[in-house]
Order: C-alpha cells, then structure tokens, then sequence
C-alpha cells in the first residue's frame, strides 16, 4: 500500500492557508501551472509531469521499455523496480531544477501515470501505453507501478501517481473530444473498472478523467462515475485532474453545458480539482454568478495542498523525520544500475510467437547474415510516446552489429530495404540481396509516427489509430518477396499493438514492442541465445481486422481473449522460450469454496529443456452451467518462475471468494452458488491446443457452496 496520512498540524496549516487566499489566489492553484504566492510562501508548481516509462520530456532519462512491453513480462516485481527507478531519477531531476530556479512543466514530482484503460481494440494507437487487455494483469501491474513511484514512506511520497483515464476509455482518437462510451453496467464493472478500484485501494494519489462521456457524463464532470463510484463507493481521498483542455469539451463538444463558466463549475462540483488548461480561469465569476458555492473551492484547494505535503514540496520539514527523498543523488539519472534494470526489462518483454523447427537462436558456426526492413535502424521504435531523452539508444541494427562483431565466423549485411511509412519510390534490388544471404532477419513492424495520441502520431491516418491491424501493405508485400527467395527468415516486429501477419511469412517470429534505449542489445541477446526469451503476450493477436467488432462499440462481446469466439493469430498470454515446460505434481487444498474460506493450488513447474528459462505459469477461471453471460476464461492469478534446466520449480496460487464472484446485469458482484471450472497453463486456454509448446493441467472442478 502506498497511502500517505498528514499529521493533525498539516491539516490545520493547509486550512490556515485557504483561509488566508482570496478567491483569486485559491483559483489559481486549481490550474495546472499554479502561480507562486508569495505572502503564503506557497512557491509555483506545474502539476503537468510525464513518467509512463521513464522521466519523459525534461531531457536525459533512462528510457525503459513502453508499458506494453512492461506488461508482456507478467512481472509486477520488475514493474515496481523499473517504476522506483524513474521515481529516483525524477527526485533528483526536481531537486536539480529547483536549485536553479526552475519550476516549469515536466520538472515536477506529480506524473499523470499509469494508463490503466484496457486496450480492448487493437486499433487504439494509445494502447501501448496500457497494460493489455485484461483486468487482472492491468491490475496488478498498475499496482506495483503506483508502488514504484509512491515509495513505501508513511509520511512522504516519493512521486505521486495518478490513475488514467477515467473511465471507459480507448478510442477512436478521433471521437474522444465528443464521443459517448454506452457501456453495460456488466461490462462496466466486470472489465473497466476493476484496475481503478484496486489502484485507489493501493493507495494513488490522483486519478485522471477522460475527455470522452459515458453513460451520458463528462467523465470530468460525472455524478455517477466521480461522486457515487469514486468518491462514495471507493472512499478515493485523492485529488483529480481533468485530461488537459477536457473541460471545455463539455460545452464545445459534448453540448452538456452552455458556456466556459457552467462547464467549470459542473467540473468542481462533481469533485475536479484541478484543471490541465485554463478553463477554470473564469471560476471566480462562475462564483459570483451563483453557479458554484466558494466552499467547492476550498475543498479542491485542500485535496492539491494535501498531495505538495505529502512529497515534501509545501510545509516545514520534519527534522525528527525527515524526507527519504529529498536530495537525491543526480548520479542516478542513467546509472548503470538503471540502465542494465532497462536491458533486463527488454529481454523479458520480448515474446517469440514462432520458432519452426528451431531456428532460433542462431549458433556462432560460419554464415552470413541479410539484415533488413525498415525498423532495423530507426530509432522510433525504441520509444514509443511518452518517452524521455537517452544520448545512447541502440537500435536493433547496431545491437545486431555488436553481437555479430563477436562472433569471427558470423558476417552480417544491412540495408532498410522498403520504406517505413510508404511504399519505395525506387523498385531497386535489394530483395535480391537474400540470394547470398544463410539466414535473413527481417525487421519490419510500426513505430510512434504511426501509432499513438491524437496530432502526436504524424504518420497516423487516423489521428493516431489504425484502420487496419495487418502490417502496412507495402512492407507485407516486400516481405513475401523476401520470403519467397527460400532462405530461412527471422522476422522481428516492432510495435506497441498486435500486427497481422500471414502464418507463413516466416520461420521465426519475434515481437520486439518498443523495447527501450538497450532495445537492440536486447533482440541481439535472444536472436543468439544469449538470453532465453520469456515474454507473453498481454493482448490477442487477431488474425485480422475483419475479426473485430466496430472500433466504436464498447461492449466487450467479440472482445479480448474473454469473449472472442474467433482463433486468434496468437493467444493473449502465449509466449515461446527455447525451453520445454510442463507441469507436475498438482495439490488442491479443497475442490468446494464458501465466503471466508480460500482454495490453494501447489504445482510443479518443471523445465523439461537444456537451458535455464523463465515461465509464466497462469491460473484461469470460468464458470459453468446454462444461462451464464460471463466471459469464457478469465486470468485470475500469475507468477513468472525462473526454473534451471532439467529442475523444478514449485507455483502456489491462493484462490479466494472474490475469484469466484460474478458481475450481474445491475453490476453487482455476487458469490454465486454454482459449479467453476479452473486450468492452469502457459497461455489463455480457449484454443490452447492450436498452438505449440503450450501446457495446461486438467482442469479442475470447483463447486461454490452457499455460505455458512
């Protein structure tokens, strides 16, 4: 938990200091940039700050893989490292600018970070910066990213995270200033919200509204969203913040209110203490028109006051207990401490799809190497958004030419082959540089011109989303020329969504996602065995575009691994390894389960292969029996083992009763008397028999009895 209480004397200073501003002064402080005032000794602050993999947007930072790429490792203990480590890297960044007078955007403590929104389309272009698709994975990596960033003081907080964005949230980019997300309160509850109720219940500091409505609400100006469910339902203490210039959306775009003054004062009504913008600058006169009491004012000025006491940024410092976090060493921004935690962090976020007939890793005997396709050299696919700065990327090109270049008998070739973004103006005759080629890695894939936010992704028909999951069709036809030159290809993939692409088009297969400044170094590393891939895929890949229901409709019917009834390309949690994995030795403590008791499964996880490996092993759960409009299977727990070859390493899961429940109609969770099914494996189960080296135990029958 990463929950952070003032002291009664800290109370009783910020309410001094309300009491003390004129209305003018307490407005002020509701806006993103916060002006100084000075007769209070309150200093100017920007509450605008980035951090979704790395201090973003205020110069050199280790750049750790996207979130996407993070989520692929199913590792919340690595999640929270890589998290402490930015929150490191800000502290000492703000003690720096602050030394120098500089209090401007992206040089605070207070990061608009994690996306947790499920990436329910693949279309979306923000989608990479979420966790995947599913609940709990989003969950828990969320958690231990707030952890991360929070630190584990009982007075201080090291960095405050916010939750984003609040609620139901994930596309079109065009629509979002506009759109109503008409969601199910089944859905609601089952799918969208669960991620939010835990990292409120962790402990975040803020929370996020989104621009879009749903169910008919500004999601920054909801009663049912931000006074019921947040507010009343959750006990969130927190402040909240608008998505930046979303308070005018209210009056220009979704037609809820009729000017800038109605939409500010609906906005603080509903509990939006602070503004990404300036629409809250006519507060004073929504006051004096009657449209908002000055008491919502000092409620939101007090929640923004509470979150600059608790990182050590307002009030007098404690000498008895001093701030951890003050002072922070500038020799940790890039350390190599970090920077090897980012290499790390890439090699376990990188999944291999295909590997025909063991093809990879490649061995240090003589051959030649073709290196080509347009994401070899480009260092956008390092990125992602949301990224900071790094003197030393390296590009899968140059980690390829720094493995090759110790191995004498391996030579290697370059050249990028087709365009990045369009097809080649030039035909050329680079395709027929495979002919002398033993082996051809093709590097094809997307990049952050192509994908992301609205007017951020330049490259983007569709002001950052795709119109289409297959890779770009200039790049697919170049490829089927490569392949058809007969010789034995490595694909590698960039990018932070699935790609269709067809079964055949390659021996291997590897998704790279953006990786990170030591993201090169890392495919090099899996590409010749020098570490075993482990990443699992934390969305499904759909074999198509015409596989997906409207990007539009936001029930999840069709949607995810949950309640997709089409075989995918890949499985959501499908990853392969150059091991063997199966399981042996399964216990149950109980096969029937009541409210207050719990169910613990013991298992074996044994490495079956010649090297060390790491593997996830996943627990599912459906219930069973007529009538029920659930998802299918549903990820319920997880845990990343590292297991040496030929030994065995034991998994232990505790099942408890909210496992069980299920959501009704009326978005209610209820222990259900029933019978559930639950299956252990190393993939999501619904068409796990299609897909090689994959394993899963039998599957066990589990009756919920009636309580006591």
């Amino acid at each position: 938990m990463s929950f952070v209480r003032l002291a009664k004397e800290q109370e009783q200073e910020i309410a001094d200091l309300i009491q003390q501003m004129t209305m003018e002064e307490k407005v002020s402080q509701m806006l993103h940039g916060s002006p100084a005032i000075d007769r209070l000794g309150i200093p100017r602050y920007n509450w605008w700050n980035e951090a979704l993999h790395g201090v973003a947007r205020a110069g050199t930072a280790t750049v750790f893989p996207q979130a996407i790429a993070l989520a692929a490792t199913f590792d919340p203990g690595l999640a929270e490292s890589v998290a402490s480590s930015i929150a490191d890297e800000a502290r000492a960044k703000y003690d720096q600018a602050v030394s120098r007078g500089v209090r401007e955007q992206y040089h605070g403590l207070t990061f608009w970070t994690p996306n947790i929104n499920i990436f329910r389309d693949p279309r979306w272009g923000r989608g990479q910066e979420t966790y995947g698709e599913d609940p709990v994975l989003t969950t828990r990596m969320g958690q231990a990213f707030v952890r991360g960033l929070q630190g584990g003081d009982k007075r201080y907080l090291k960095t405050a995270a916010c939750a984003k964005h609040f609620a139901v949230h994930s596309g079109p980019e065009a629509l979002r200033h506009s759109f109503d997300a008409r969601v199910s309160l089944k859905d609601l509850h089952e799918t969208y919200l669960p991620a939010f109720k835990a990292l409120v219940e962790e402990g975040v500091e803020s929370v996020m509204g989104a621009y879009n409505r749903t169910l008919g609400e500004a999601c920054c100006a909801s009663s049912f969203l931000m006074e019921e469910i947040l507010r009343g339902d959750w006990g969130f203490e927190g402040h909240y913040v608008s998505d930046c210039w979303a308070i005018k959306d209210l009056h220009e775009n979704h037609g809820l209110t009729r000017n800038a003054e109605e939409s500010a004062a609906l906005a603080v009504q509903r509990g939006c203490d602070l503004n990404c913008g300036n629409a809250y600058e006519v507060l004073c006169n929504a006051v004096r028109h009657g449209l908002l009491d000055e008491s919502y004012l000092d409620l939101s000025v007090a929640r923004l006051l509470r979150t600059r006491y608790k990182l050590g940024i307002l009030g007098t410092d404690d000498l008895s207990n001093p701030n951890p976090y003050k002072g922070t060493d500038p020799e940790v921004i890039r350390s190599p401490e970090h920077l090897d935690l980012a290499l790390t962090a890439a090699r376990k976020s990188i999944v291999l799809l295909k590997n025909r007939d063991e093809l990879l890793p490649l061995d240090d005997s003589p051959k030649r190497i073709l290196l080509i396709g347009p994401a070899a050299a480009n260092l956008h696919v390092l990125l992602g958004n949301y990224h900071g700065l790094s003197p030393d990327l390296i590009s899968i090109l140059e980690g390829m030419s720094g493995a090759v270049s110790e191995r004498p008998a391996v030579s290697m070739d370059y050249h990028p082959g087709i365009g990045m973004y369009g097809p080649n103006k030039n035909t050329g005759w680079t395709v027929g540089m495979a002919e002398k080629a033993d082996v051809v890695i093709a590097v094809f894939g997307i990049d952050n011109a192509i994908e992301g936010e609205e007017g951020d992704a330049v490259a983007s028909d569709c002001k950052g989303d795709r119109d289409t999951i297959e890779l770009p069709p200039w790049q697919l036809e170049y490829l089927q020329a490569l392949r058809d030159r007969g010789k034995p290809l490595v694909l590698i993939l960039t990018g932070g969504s699935p790609i269709a692409v067809p079964e055949n088009i390659a021996d291997a297969i590897l998704f790279a996602w953006y990786p990170g400044e030591q993201g090169g170094s890392a495919v090099a590393d899996i590409v010749f065995g020098e570490t075993n891939p482990s990443g699992k895929l934390p969305v499904t890949f759909p074999a198509s575009t015409g596989d997906l229901p409207p990007y539009e409709e936001y029930s999840m019917a069709g949607r995810t691994y949950r309640y997709m009834e089409k075989r995918p390309l890949f499985p959501f949690g499908f990853g392969l390894s150059y091991s063997r994995f199966a399981p042996e030795n399964m216990e149950i403590s109980g096969t029937g389960i009541r409210a207050g008791e719990n169910i613990k499964i013991r298992l074996d996880i044994a490495n079956k292969g010649s090297r060390e490996g790491e593997e996830v092993c996943q627990v599912y759960l459906r219930h069973s029996g007529e009538g029920h409009k659930g998802p299918d299977w549903s990820l319920k727990a997880f845990q990343r083992l590292n297991i040496a070859a030929g030994a065995s390493v034991r998994a232990e899961f505790v099942l408890k009763p909210e496992d069980f429940e299920t959501v009704g109609d009326d978005g209610i969770r209820r222990l259900v008397p029933g019978v559930c099914q639950v299956l252990i494996s190393n993939c999501s189960p619904r068409f796990i028999n299609d897909f090689p080296e994959t394993w899963s135990t039998e599957i066990l029958e589990i009756t919920i009895e009636e309580a006591k």
